[in-house]
């Protein structure tokens, strides 16, 4: 099958390339570098020895979509590209809401009318709002308490309302947890141009000594020890949800949801430690005031996908931290 990849050369998109040229199928990769590199695609390349294609572009651009239709016979897309921060999209909300829905309006458009109707969305547990009660399944009730977490509920929404008005559209909604780790190459990982925004990338800078200390949001919250709780998912493990996601739309219409993550939770610190303990490195942190739009827990129940997908997450939390400091060190 050829699948177009949006956003395939960031970092969960190109995990997901790597996964699909070893399960053989052919990818189109569609990406413009706003949080990633180009030598992404050459570590593809050197990790996966396959060929794929590449267009450099914006996914808003339909004009560009367009072409790349036009000139490839592409059986399915995983929409990957957007933008991602959860701080940044309450300073800068219409910039987001520009980005995301534009780029997943102009994609839906083009796929329609090219006669492509496979489409594996890209999704977060942020749809969750603040759930009332752990672990959160598939059914829970839909809110988000930021502007990034409203584009991924918009585009949702789109997507289901999408799905009725076609019974052609054959749609998987993947709701991810929080993806960390890194290729066991050590090739690909994390590395986002600027200041991270996510925790992984962050204790890494530290932990190579880039940077001096790690901030923590917060130590006031209703957990464990007074950090934020969440789902940390192995890169590889998620990407492989998307395999079988493929998969799964084949053989199965209309639209389904997934939560991918591994069902358990832990903490910033507990997270910093294991970083530490796995890799023999200090980690220093300082506890900074709560940030707008965090929630105190969030953690999954992935039997649905375990159960339809045939998809369940393999590495732990020692694995993900080992793996994170074998890439962040080689950089």
């Amino acid at each position: 099958m050829k699948v177009l990849v949006t956003g395939g050369t960031g970092y969960i998109g190109s995990h997901t390339v790597v996964e699909l040229l070893e399960s053989g199928h052919e990818v189109v990769i569609v990406d413009n570098f706003s949080n990633s590199d180009s030598s992404v695609l050459d570590k593809i390349s050197m990790i996966t020895d396959k060929e794929f294609t590449f267009y450099e572009g914006d996914v808003c651009d339909k004009k560009f979509l367009e072409d790349v239709f036009s000139k490839e016979k592409i059986n399915a897309v995983i929409h990957f590209a957007g933008y991602k921060a959860v701080g940044e999209s309450v300073e800068k909300p219409l910039m987001y809401y520009q980005n995301n829905l534009g780029s997943t309006l102009a994609l839906l458009e083009v796929m329609e009318a090219n006669n492509v109707y496979n489409f594996v969305f890209s999704s977060s547990a942020t749809v969750y709002g603040k759930p009332s009660t752990l672990p959160i399944k598939e059914d829970f009730p839909l809110s988000a308490t930021n502007p990034y977490g409203y584009t991924k509920l918009m585009i949702e929404q789109i997507l289901k309302d999408l799905s009725k008005s076609n019974d052609k559209w054959n749609i998987v909604l993947l709701r991810y947890f929080n993806p960390i780790g890194a290729h066991e190459s050590g090739l690909i990982g994390e590395q986002p141009n600027g200041i991270p925004n996510n925790i992984m990338p962050y204790i890494m800078r530290v932990a190579t000594g880039q940077y001096d200390k790690v901030h923590v949001f917060g130590n006031d919250y209703d957990t464990k020890d007074g950090t934020g709780v969440r789902d940390y998912i192995h890169v590889v493990d998620l990407a492989n949800g998307h395999i079988k996601a493929i998969e799964y739309l084949i053989e199965n219409g209309g639209l389904s949801i997934f939560n991918l993550g591994t069902g358990n939770g832990y903490s910033v610190l507990e997270l910093i430690e294991n970083v530490k303990k796995v890799n023999n490195v200090e980690v220093p942190y300082v506890i900074e005031d709560r940030r707008p739009g965090d929630i105190a827990a969030c953690y999954a129940d992935p039997s649905l996908a375990n159960e339809k997908l045939g998809w369940k997450a393999e590495r732990g939390i020692e694995e993900m931290c080992k793996d994170a400091y074998n890439f962040a060190s080689k950089k």
